[in-house]
């Protein structure tokens, strides 16, 4: 595979992976310490990257869960935000100004923090009150966080009693860092081929539902836009229908992230009408893929990081294609903004 060192990548998500007891240990003392809420913040993707775990705990547990963006959680507070508050704040450099902010708020309140750094010896991390450190890059920490926020979210739905599937899930992740390897080596020849389309069109669409359109949103505004600097409309497959639909013409590119689970219909009335329009359309479906070990009513819960591991390939290929690093910023981290 192209610029890809496959030790490297399983080891760093077999890492994410072994947060677990760290995680668990983590859950028991908030619950023994009286837990009542909550919160998912992070600045920018990072933030993006715990919808699906605030998703999930929302849906299945009755314990107040929200993701915040954390600059209004600073500007505007929260009334879940208290003594009994969990404070989620991931920061793969540990040094994120926003983040920092984030947690000094988060305090202020009595709130305790748990960050999810790539460091521990940080910023972000020396501020908080639990840490979980698994050393990534930005190329690996897509799925590492996906992985390290659903555990503590599917570990709180264990201790809690909420979902009798949660001990035989977590069980079922040991497989997921091989299984996302495969999914990379069989991808490689199509990724290539949707780095070219994405680097043949001055703008496109990405689309999705569930926790799929994390992913989707994540990768176009994350990747497409910051390291690649091309231009996208990143939309839910729900709300496609309520404006972006009068935006696809014959050559508009699409991009849909099909997923599983509940909300995989909305993803497919996306592809049926587009289809007809455009020729455009590039579809990636996370069915196309074996995830050994995890039971499949259960891998729609997995669909975004099967997709993060696709989209990396095409990253990889993308960046050469244009002659662009994944590392060129003109303004992030360079200009006072």
């Amino acid at each position: 595979m192209l610029n890809f060192d496959p030790d490297r990548y399983v080891r760093i998500q077999q890492g994410a992976v072994g947060t677990a007891p760290a995680l668990a240990e983590i859950v028991d003392r908030e619950l023994e310490r009286g837990l009542d809420s909550v919160l998912f913040l992070g600045a920018g993707g990072a933030g993006f990257l715990m919808d699906p775990a605030a998703e999930l705990l929302a849906a299945r547990s009755t314990l107040p869960t929200r993701r915040l963006v954390g600059g209004e959680l600073v500007a505007a507070g929260s009334s879940l935000l208290g003594p009994g508050t969990l404070v989620v704040v991931p920061s793969l450099s540990g040094t994120t100004p926003d983040a920092l902010e984030h947690i000094a708020t988060a305090k202020a309140a009595g709130a305790r923090v748990l960050a999810l750094v790539g460091d521990a010896d940080t910023p972000v991390a020396q501020a908080s009150d639990h840490v979980v450190a698994n050393r990534a890059a930005d190329d690996t920490s897509s799925e590492s966080f996906y992985l390290q926020s659903q555990i503590l979210a599917v570990t709180l739905l264990q201790r809690r009693g909420e979902w009798s599937a949660a001990t035989a899930y977590l069980e079922g992740l040991q497989g997921v860092p091989e299984a996302l390897l495969s999914i990379k080596e069989h991808s490689e020849t199509r990724a290539e081929e949707i780095a070219r389309h994405l680097a043949e069109h001055s703008w496109h669409i990405f689309t999705g539902s569930g926790p799929s359109w994390t992913e989707a949103h994540y990768y176009a505004m994350c990747i497409l836009e910051e390291m690649q600097w091309i231009r996208t409309r990143p939309v839910h497959a729900s709300d496609f229908f309520h404006g972006t639909l009068e935006l696809v013409e014959p050559d508009t590119s699409i991009v849909l992230l099909i997923g599983e689970g509940p909300t995989r219909a909305m993803d497919e009335r996306v592809r049926d009408f587009v289809s007809q329009i455009t020729d455009q359309l590039v579809v990636l479906d996370s069915t196309d893929h074996a995830l050994p070990g995890v039971d499949d009513r259960h891998r729609h819960l997995l669909s975004h990081v099967v997709h993060a591991a696709m989209l990396q390939r095409v990253s990889a290929h993308l960046e050469v294609i244009r002659d662009h690093p994944l590392s060129t910023r003109r303004y992030y981290r360079r200009v006072s903004y």
